[in-house]
């Protein structure tokens, strides 16, 4: 199934609504309601924060009206409540600053990533997203067989050899990190768990940085540790998190998109904390979500926009880290105490003075925690 909405300039609150009238990924009651309320809010929370990035907010320096971005969504859609969704919120940023058109395609599986890809092409759209890495196969055949479109991707670099495509790669490991911190000082049945996404070696980073954050602030504490196998699954996310919670956690960290929308739901009711992705997701539950490991994908997205028009955009690999804001733990303190907000800041500036390296591969990783420490890898 594909969905179009082309978001004028200018109107920004228009494309807001559009955002918010997405469908559930899932067909359990239960998730879905809980899934279409969280898109709702994350979608304020994501516009809201992508206004406040200072980055990315200057006064445009140019009439974008007459150049186009099309973004190319995974499963999930950009509903998802989290990593779709913050890219479309940039580009919505970018519709509304510079005047640029900005359209989206939502791939339900990979059958549509080329089809999605093609249409954005026929229409002469300027620049092509591609809205993470299970795109790459597709983005690099188009992009090869079209070398004067320019194109840019998510979460994979695998395409950085090819002259049209600028990668955008961030170090999620490092906010994984922070919030693994969080969870070892809050944990207080010292059990905290992980819900991944799907496994692949973009996706284990948030693993990594996550188990190393909780064993290097405390050693003693149990992590559960578990693989959805899907980003638009809420209903399995909610199972996951109740087993979880079953087996004494009382912390869960989720790396995995839409799923994550039934990991908060069941640790809302099983009346535990959860730590959110992408962006800030306390909105969606403000008494359950203590903290979100955010990667700023609407700061990256609205970047490439911006320097396509301007004729500036450089093929080749741009990294967002700690170092120029392109990942941090979430604005949104209201459930950590004092002396967490004081750790988690002390961390990020040690990461930021090179104190503190966070394991950024398995080799890394299991040279210093062993190879038993983090399990969704093997």
């Amino acid at each position: 199934m594909k969905k179009q909405v082309i978001a004028a300039a200018l109107s920004a609150v228009m494309a807001i609504g559009m955002v918010g009238c997405g469908s559930g990924a899932s067909s359990n009651s239960a998730a879905s309601t809980a899934s279409e309320a969280a898109s709702t809010a994350a979608t304020e929370a994501a516009v809201a924060s992508t206004e406040a990035a200072d980055a990315t907010s200057a006064a445009p320096v140019a009439d974008g009206s007459d150049f186009s971005v099309g973004l190319v969504a995974d499963v999930g859609g950009v509903n998802d409540g989290s990593f779709n969704q913050s890219a479309w919120a940039g580009l919505q940023k970018a519709s509304q600053d510079l005047g640029i058109k900005a359209n989206y395609l939502e791939s339900s599986g990979d059958a549509d990533y080329k089809p999605n890809i093609e249409a954005f092409m026929d229409e002469d759209t300027d620049l092509i997203i591609c809205v993470g890495y299970m795109l790459a196969d597709a983005l690099r055949e188009e992009a090869t067989a079209n070398p004067d479109q320019k194109f840019a991707i998510i979460d994979d670099a695998s395409c950085a050899d090819l002259p049209n495509v600028t990668c955008l790669m961030f170090k999620q490991e490092q906010a994984s990190y922070l919030v693994g911190v969080v969870a070892g000082m809050m944990t207080k049945t010292n059990n905290v768990g992980f819900i991944l996404g799907m496994a692949s070696d973009t996706m284990h980073l948030f693993g990594y940085g996550y188990v190393a954050g909780v064993l290097d602030t405390n050693p003693d504490c149990k992590i559960q540790q578990m693989n959805a196998n899907s980003f638009a699954d809420p209903a399995t996310g909610k199972s996951d998190a109740n087993s979880m919670i079953t087996n004494g956690a009382d912390i869960i960290f989720h790396a995995a998109g839409g799923t994550g929308n039934g990991v908060i739901e069941g640790c809302q009711e099983g009346g535990i904390y959860a730590i959110g992705v992408d962006s800030d997701q306390s909105s969606i539950a403000p008494k359950t979500v203590i903290t979100s490991a955010m990667k700023r994908v609407d700061n990256a997205v609205y970047d490439a926009s911006k320097n396509a028009m301007d004729g500036t955009l450089q093929a080749g690999v741009v990294t967002y880290d700690i170092t120029n804001g392109g990942v941090d733990i979430a604005p949104t303190t209201d459930l950590l105490t004092d002396d967490v907000i004081t750790k988690v800041n002390q961390v990020k500036q040690d990461m930021i003075d090179g104190k503190i390296t966070v394991p950024s591969s398995k080799d890394e990783f299991d040279a210093k925690y062993g190879d038993d420490a983090y399990q969704l890898d093997n």
